[in-house]
C-alpha cells in the first residue's frame, strides 16, 4: 500500500476529512488555510483562504456545496466549496476548538475553547443556505458543568438527538441536543480526550486519548463496548466501514519528537480488529505525531495528517479487504451454507 504524499500546508495538520461521497478530502492546519484535495489522486483542487489564525476543524454539508472551519482567529467561517467563497462568519469570544454540521446540515455545532477566563461552549447555531445572511443567535449553548474537565472535542449522534463531548479529564458526555440537558457521564479515559469519531450510522464512537487508549462507547446505553491500548498517545481514532477494524493515530508528543527516532515515537496508524481487539497491521511514514485521521466513507481508503505538515493519502489493497481469522471465515462459510440449503 503506497501512500500519496500531499504537501499543501506548511504548519501541523489539525483535521482532515473526506466529503459524504469521498470524491474529495479536505485538510485543516496551523497555517490558517483549507486545502481541498481528489482523493482519487492527490491533486489539489483549491484552498479556502480568509483565516488569521490556525484552524483548528472543518466540516461539509452532505452535498459539499458548503464547508464550515473554526479556528485560533476567534471565528468560524461559512464557505462555497466550488468558488472557495467565504460567505458568513460567526465571531466568538475564544478560539473555535470544533465544528460539525447536523445531519441535514440545517445546525452547526460550534465548540470554543475555555481560556482568558471565558467558559468554553457548545453553541448550536441554525442554518439557512438559502441565505448568505445567517443568525448569530445560536439556539443552544451548552456549558460544562463544574465537576467535568473542559470540553475538547463534541458531535452529533444518530437522528441528532444528542451531542456527545469529550473533556480534558477524561470523562465522556451524553447532552440533549434540544435541551442541552446533561443525561450521562462516564470517566472512560484517564487522559485527555483527543478526538471522538462515529460509526456510519452514529450509534456507537470511538474516542481516543492522550493515556495511549482508545474506547468504543455505545450511543443509547452509554456502555462500553472495546477498549483499545496503543502503547503511545493516541490523538486520532476512526472506525472503518466495510472491515470490522480501527485505525489509531498519535505517537510521542510534538515536543520531544526532536530528541526521538521515528520508530521510537511510534508515529504509525495502528490497525485493530473491533471485535478481537488485536493489533493486525501498521502503516509508517510520518516523522512526527500523526494529530488527525479520517476513513473514506466507502472504506476504501484512509487519510493521515501529521505534526511534520503532510498528509498521506491511503488506498487499501485487497489484503486488507481478504484477511480474516479463522473464526470469521467459519462463520461466512457457515453463512453461505445456510443460503445454499434454503435455496
Amino acid at each position: 500500500m503506497r501512500p500519496i504524499l500531499l504537501k499543501g500546508h506548511e504548519r501541523p495538520l489539525s483535521q482532515v476529512k473526506f466529503n459524504r461521497d469521498g470524491d474529495l478530502l479536505f485538510s485543516v492546519s496551523k497555517d490558517s488555510v483549507a486545502s481541498i484535495w481528489y482523493s482519487s489522486n492527490g491533486e489539489r483542487l483549491g484552498t479556502l483562504n480568509g483565516h488569521s489564525g490556525a484552524i483548528s476543524a472543518i466540516d461539509i454539508d452532505p452535498t459539499t456545496t458548503f464547508a464550515i472551519t473554526g479556528s485560533a482567529d476567534f471565528s468560524a467561517k461559512l464557505w462555497r466549496v466550488e468558488t472557495g467563497e467565504c460567505i458568513f462568519t460567526w465571531n466568538t469570544v475564544t478560539p473555535v476548538r470544533g465544528v460539525e454540521f447536523n445531519k441535514d446540515a440545517s445546525k452547526v455545532l460550534v465548540l470554543t475553547a475555555e481560556v482568558m477566563g471565558h467558559p468554553g461552549t457548545i453553541s448550536i447555531y441554525p442554518v439557512d443556505f438559502t441565505k448568505e445572511e445567517q443568525s448569530t443567535e445560536p439556539l443552544l449553548v451548552i456549558k460544562r458543568q463544574p465537576e467535568l474537565g473542559v470540553f475538547t472535542v463534541a458531535g452529533w449522534s444518530y437522528g441528532d438527538k444528542y451531542i456527545i463531548a469529550g473533556h480534558n479529564d477524561g470523562s465522556i458526555s451524553k447532552i440533549d441536543a434540544e435541551t442541552g440537558e446533561f443525561l450521562e457521564t462516564a470517566k472512560y479515559h484517564e487522559g485527555i480526550v483527543t478526538d471522538l469519531q462515529f460509526s456510519p450510522d452514529r450509534t456507537y464512537f470511538i474516542t481516543s486519548s492522550k493515556d495511549q487508549s482508545a474506547v468504543l462507547v455505545d450511543v443509547l446505553e452509554f456502555k462500553l463496548l472495546k477498549q483499545y491500548q496503543a502503547k503511545a498517545p493516541v490523538n486520532s481514532a476512526v472506525i472503518t466501514p466495510v472491515k470490522d477494524y480501527i485505525i489509531l493515530g498519535g505517537g510521542q508528543d510534538a515536543k520531544d519528537v526532536t530528541t526521538t527516532k521515528s520508530a521510537d515515537g511510534k508515529f504509525e496508524s495502528k490497525i485493530f480488529h473491533k471485535i478481537f481487539k488485536d493489533e493486525i497491521g501498521r502503516i509508517k511514514g510520518h516523522f512526527g505525531p500523526i494529530n488527525t485521521i479520517a476513513i473514506h466513507p466507502k472504506g476504501t481508503g484512509f487519510a493521515s495528517g501529521g505534526e511534520d505538515g503532510y498528509v498521506r493519502l491511503h488506498h487499501f489493497d485487497q489484503p486488507y479487504f481478504d484477511f480474516q481469522y479463522d473464526v470469521e471465515k467459519t462463520a461466512a462459510a457457515t453463512n453461505k451454507a445456510s443460503l445454499q440449503t434454503a435455496s
